[in-house]
């Protein structure tokens, strides 16, 4: 487990230095808007597309891959729903409690499982992205549609989410320019390589900075409910499924610590626009991100005995 630590500590000093930056002024508040965007829409999809086109998917199963990470998911969200029967929220609440409990920061995914397991990390990681990230996208959106108070434009802005969104886009034509064997020039490869690297350390400082304890604090029982099950539930499960289906090894160890990243900040943007509860979003967003500093570590020790 010291060596999981080890591995994931300079991760989260990094957030911990956004949170220092935005919150003693010594970074001017107008600059994390602009800084988001950049990441969101540049830098992040370079990363994507990079990983994807150049990783060696030759050894990794596509379908076990799809199978655990949505399995797992689905049994956090049949969780959740079964619980809300018991102990019902308000719906722009549950929609809130629901992205929460599924949707995963690929900014501290990526970055943790390049430090824990190299290229090998990297590239299951980058496959990750591509099947989770349009499937979570697509549930979110029609959740918000169900609960949320603007359910008619959420329905109306699903096409438009999904085809726009530059990180599905990215690994899309990753996906194309990997399996269609296509060859990318050097000066755009090396172009890429340049604007990706600068994305993690960029994305891992916004992170930080968009921490909201005091939501966290209002929050209270709905943050809890979505954070047991995304930070423990689904990453266990995770495990269970891939077992199951004969992983083993670093492609079951990246799949368990990809459903154990928390909450992205995105969910509380898509909250906002669609009419979930943002500041419970805000909330489930700052307590997990804080929280993962354990719960990675533990789950990722006891699954993998390190």
């Amino acid at each position: 487990m010291i060596e999981i630590v080890t591995a994931l500590a300079p991760i989260f000093a990094i957030i911990v230095l956004g949170a220092v930056l935005r919150h003693s002024q010594l970074v001017a508040e107008p600059f994390w808007i602009p800084c988001e965007r950049l990441n969101y829409f540049c830098l992040f999809p370079s990363l994507m597309y990079m990983q994807v086109a150049t990783a060696e998917l030759a050894g990794i199963s596509l379908h076990s891959t799809a199978v655990v990470l949505l399995g797992a998911v689905a049994l956090g969200g049949l969780f959740l729903t079964a619980w809300s029967a018991v102990r019902p929220h308000p719906g722009p609440v549950f929609s809130s409690v629901l992205q929460g409990a599924l949707r995963p920061n690929t900014y501290v995914g990526v970055a943790a499982a390049t430090a824990l397991y190299g290229q090998a990390g990297l590239s299951v990681t980058a496959l990750a992205i591509a099947i989770t990230i349009p499937v979570l996208n697509v549930g979110s959106i029609l959740v918000l549609a169900l609960h949320g108070s603007h359910g008619a434009r959420a329905r109306a802005n699903i096409a438009r989410t999904v085809l726009t969104n530059p990180v599905i886009l990215a690994v899309v034509a990753g996906a194309i320019t990997n399996l269609g064997g296509l060859g990318i020039p050097k000066p755009i490869a090396s172009t890429l390589g340049v604007l990706g690297a600068a994305s993690l350390p960029l994305g891992l400082l916004a992170v930080g900075a968009s921490l909201d304890v005091a939501a966290a604090r209002i929050a209270g029982g709905p943050v809890l409910q979505s954070s047991l099950v995304k930070l423990a539930l689904v990453p266990l499960a995770t495990y269970g499924i891939g077992r199951m289906v004969g992983l083993n090894g670093v492609p079951l160890n990246t799949l368990v610590l990809f459903n154990a990243l928390p909450c992205t900040p995105s969910a509380y943007i898509m909250a906002r626009l669609l009419g979930g509860d943002h500041r419970v979003a805000a909330g489930i967003i700052s307590f997990q991100t804080a929280f993962a500093v354990l719960t990675m570590p533990l789950v990722l020790a006891l699954t993998t005995g390190q």
